[in-house]
């Protein structure tokens, strides 16, 4: 004799939500396993090894750019003031632009090559493959025995390809030196202060945590050196996923490659100022990651060289997206779960442990980098928000990745910000709020409305929950509202122009 359909459905849910929680606890762990794993190493030093000058082999620098006027001078300046031989320097700017970014581009070049440098402004028939293609057509003309990537936003500093490049010269089976990304403009907004805790605690202690304990570690797209051997051999770059940097990274792994990361040399780039750009690049980085879990699950798991918890800990970090899509499930199945007897007990641990991880991660990475640390941490409550907050649209990127390949590479704009100085009201560049702020509204209101159905039943501990849901959702979709209706700067001696500088 079976069960009703309604408690048939009811006990569908429950087992739901207690795989829900118990998924999110897994991730949750990941974060304090990479802690320690940090901790445990933390005092390892990698010193750059001494190289001649005379000894040094050539490189080739890509700097792949569409639609970038604010910002293309600015890193074309800093990469032509890269300290390395000039007769073994090459200087590609891969250039897509439809817009003045291309003469903005070839004007600073030519400065440059009167200058003895060699440089150049690639531009391919189209944009076919996105910066995976534009990074493939450019090594088809590189001369380099290395490549360095660097994105349009980014300062590379004078010595970079002095502390990185040596390290290949005394390691054959090395394939890639990834660097820390510091940040330009860390302090112009609580939203950018917010981001650049994110970025602290991925590049202090879970990439160090991954690198120095023998695990898959994943190239960040920019800011990193390929030994231009080690590309090739594994397939070159592929546009099948959005995330073409942690494909590569993860094939050449697999392959015996060998990465080292370098958390003591930086390289400074710009933080999005707008919610909708951030929730854009992280959209962009969730549909792409689970692509390349699609693509790389199997051969992870047949990978021979590596040990269960390598693999393991691969596929976690693969898959560590889905946790936003997971956590709109566990929103969304709780409403009617309050219908249950004893729904209180119902576990949710994993969104608690979630919830304990990253500070942790966070914290640790500001004490390492900075003397004001403690005012830095001010910025968590809003990261936890925005964390939270941006579910949704991370949510329907997993889906994609999910359920397709590739994708419009959808870039990320930026303003030329410095410090607190800058401003991106004026440049049509601006993003405005798009249709997943609908969808954050409505989450927003149905966690209200779950928070007050579990105060009404009783069940007092769901309810803080799905406040902090109501809250994070509301805050992500009002500052995109208000974004979005931002009034054009305007210089008090000059009228606003479109994509002025």
């Amino acid at each position: 004799m079976g069960f009703h359909p309604y408690w048939e459905g009811m006990i569908l849910l429950v087992l739901v939500h207690t795989l829900v929680a118990f998924w999110l606890a897994i991730y949750g762990l990941n974060s304090f396993i990479l802690t320690f794993l940090y901790l445990r190493h933390r005092r390892a030093v990698v010193l750059t090894p001494s190289i001649s000058w005379s000894t040094l082999p050539s490189v080739t620098v890509q700097v792949p750019v569409y639609n970038e006027r604010h910002v293309v001078e600015r890193v074309i300046d800093s990469v032509a003031a890269l300290d390395y031989p000039r007769d073994r320097l090459q200087i590609q700017i891969l250039d897509d632009s439809t817009d003045e970014t291309t003469h903005l581009a070839q004007a600073r070049a030519a400065l440059y090559r009167e200058q003895g440098i060699d440089i150049a402004v690639l531009r391919r028939p189209d944009r076919r493959g996105f910066k995976a293609g534009a990074l493939a057509w450019g090594l088809s003309q590189a001369r380099g025995e290395y490549v360095v990537i660097f994105d349009a936003d980014f300062c590379p500093r004078p010595d970079f390809l002095l502390q990185t490049v040596p390290h290949f010269l005394t390691r054959p089976r090395l394939g890639l030196v990834q660097v820390r990304w510091s940040h330009l403009n860390a302090d112009y907004s609580p939203l950018t202060r917010a981001q650049a805790l994110v970025f602290d605690g991925h590049f202090i202690v879970e990439q160090a945590g991954r690198n120095r304990s023998g695990l898959l570690m994943n190239f960040n797209g920019t800011a990193g050196v390929w030994r231009r051997r080690c590309i090739e051999e594994c397939g070159g770059w592929q546009a099948d996923t959005l995330s073409e940097d942690l494909d590569l990274s993860y094939r050449a792994q697999l392959a015996g490659w060998e990465c080292l990361y370098l958390p003591s040399v930086d390289a400074p780039a710009e933080l999005p100022p707008q919610i909708a750009a951030f929730k854009r690049q992280q959209s962009r980085w969730a549909q792409g990651s689970v692509q390349t879990l699609r693509k790389l699950a199997g051969p992870i798991l047949r990978c021979q060289r590596l040990r269960w918890w390598q693999k393991a800990m691969a596929l976690i970090h693969l898959s560590s997206y889905l946790a936003h899509a997971l956590m709109v499930v566990l929103l969304l199945i709780s409403l009617p779960l309050l219908l249950v007897p004893d729904s209180a007990q119902l576990p949710l641990g994993g969104l608690g442990l979630m919830c304990l991880g990253p500070p942790l991660v966070y914290a640790i990475s500001q004490r390492q980098l900075y003397p004001d640390w403690r005012r830095r941490l001010r910025a968590f409550p809003l990261l936890v928000l925005i964390g939270i907050g941006i579910a949704w649209s991370n949510a329907q990127a997993v889906w994609r990745g999910l359920t397709r390949w590739g994708g419009a590479f959808a870039r990320t704009p930026k303003f030329r910000l410095e410090g607190r100085a800058g401003h991106w009201a004026n440049s049509d560049y601006r993003l405005k709020a798009d249709g997943s702020t609908v969808g954050e509204v409505v989450l927003a209101l149905y966690a209200l409305v779950t928070a007050v159905a579990a105060l009404l039943t009783g069940r007092y501990g769901v309810a803080p929950f799905m406040l902090l849901y109501a809250a994070a959702f509301g805050t992500v979709a009002g500052m995109g509202l208000a974004q979005t209706f931002v009034p054009r700067w305007r210089h008090p001696q000059q009228p606003a122009l479109q994509g002025q500088r």
